[in-house]
């Protein structure tokens, strides 16, 4: 088991350089909150169109396959069970609905003209065409809320931890650091630490893949031991799992502290006495076209993707 290469969760993608690296942080932080924001209040077809677009995005910027196979792949899978188990749940609205049209035809006592005939049997054709169940079958049930509920659910799922883990993929810690210093400097005058801010960002988003690799060494050494865990029984495999665990956490505060006294060896002792240059952010062309392209983008959302 290799989580560092079947998992890239939040790890950045160095090697190959696509054209999705090459876009300003700040840029590409703007097109993520764009992804989450847009989400709310928006139609069916803006939420698929998301997903749709964010798979577009993965395979135009040809990321290595590799890399997007195994967590794209999984995320579409729970996705779909996702979808699936809330199309059959029940609505939640609990009401006994009744069909629109009566059982029993009425007789018309009036005759009707050839206009009122036509209006008269169209409007009957759409009545019958509708109906709010869409699947009854034995125990399962499928009607228009829970169908609307579950492609609701299983895209902003899916929306919500792609985006981000594109962002992170192709996007470097330190640039992230200088994107978040970049766009928070307003708030330094209110006087917010906004340097300590960004450092603690940077230290946790290289903390990750220390996470990661401390998890796969633990299970591989329970794994190389051939634990016979029908003979240890529920209670003797709980104490073991107890036991990893806390030598996870303890090795993890391990890591910390050996990351805090490095960071004091070398003289960072405060952000104002030991700044940190993380980079010179200068907006390119694809930048000012990425922009262009992001202002687009809402103007779609809001002539299509509004929910009526």
């Amino acid at each position: 088991m290799d989580l560092l290469r079947s998992l890239p969760l939040g790890l950045y993608l160095e090697q190959p350089q696509t054209w999705l690296h090459k876009i300003d942080p700040r840029v590409k932080f703007a097109w993520l909150m764009s992804f989450l924001t847009s989400y709310s209040f928006a139609n069916l077809f803006w939420r698929v169109l998301l997903v749709a677009l964010l798979i577009i995005a993965t395979l135009v910027a040809r990321i290595p396959r590799r890399v997007w196979r195994q967590q794209m792949g999984w995320l579409l899978i729970l996705s779909f069970f996702v979808f699936a188990i809330a199309a059959i749940s029940p609505d939640g609205l609990g009401v006994n609905y009744q069909p629109r049209l009566p059982a029993n035809e009425q007789i018309l006592t009036q005759p009707l003209t050839s206009n009122t005939s036509n209006i008269a049997l169209e409007s009957a054709d759409n009545q019958k065409k509708y109906s709010y169940v869409l699947f009854h079958k034995g125990p399962v049930k499928v009607t228009r809320h829970s169908l609307d509920l579950a492609v609701r659910l299983s895209t902003i799922l899916f929306t919500v931890i792609y985006s981000t883990n594109l962002y992170l993929l192709t996007t470097a810690p330190e640039e992230i650091t200088s994107g978040m210093e970049s766009l928070m400097q307003p708030l330094r005058k209110l006087k917010l630490p906004v340097t300590e801010i960004t450092l603690t960002l940077t230290l946790s988003l290289r903390f990750i893949p220390l996470v990661l690799e401390e998890v796969q060494n633990l299970f591989r050494s329970v794994m190389t031991r051939a634990i016979n865990w029908k003979k240890l029984g529920l209670k003797g495999a709980v104490k073991v799992w107890i036991t990893v665990a806390e030598r996870l956490l303890e090795n993890l505060l391990l890591r910390a502290d050996q990351m805090a006294n490095a960071m004091t060896v070398r003289g960072f002792t405060s952000p104002n006495e030991h700044r940190v240059q993380w980079q010179d952010l200068k907006l390119r062309a694809r930048d000012w076209l990425a922009i262009a392209t992001l202002i687009l983008f809402w103007g779609v959302r809001l002539i299509i993707g509004t929910e009526v």
